[in-house]
């Protein structure tokens, strides 16, 4: 069962619980720009982190507050989705198309 959250003790916490770490789209990243968000699990089997750079927690959220974003994670798992809060607050009211 997936759970939504926005606070940045929550998903710091369990992303490091996992083995995650903050990261942006390597393409996206220039200079003062973050780009697009993502939390990489480097040990994880099928890791797709080579398109990832690793930036800071201070990096992370400041981009993730600017774009108003929401993580969907399974608190026992890695399973994680970065979302708009407009598209978690859909889902929580179960509207399960909503993706973005």
């Amino acid at each position: 069962m997936s759970e939504v959250t926005t606070d940045h003790k929550t998903i710091r916490r369990w992303a490091e619980q996992q083995g995650g770490k903050p990261a942006a789209v390597d393409r996206t990243h220039k200079g003062d720009d973050v780009g697009i968000i993502r939390i990489m699990f480097p040990k994880a089997p099928n890791s797709e982190h080579g398109n990832l750079v690793e930036i800071s927690w201070e990096e992370f959220f400041a981009e993730f507050e600017e774009r108003n974003l929401a993580l969907v994670y399974d608190p026992d798992g890695m399973f994680s989705k970065i979302v708009g809060r407009d598209t978690a607050e859909r889902r929580e009211h179960g509207d399960h198309r909503a993706a973005r």
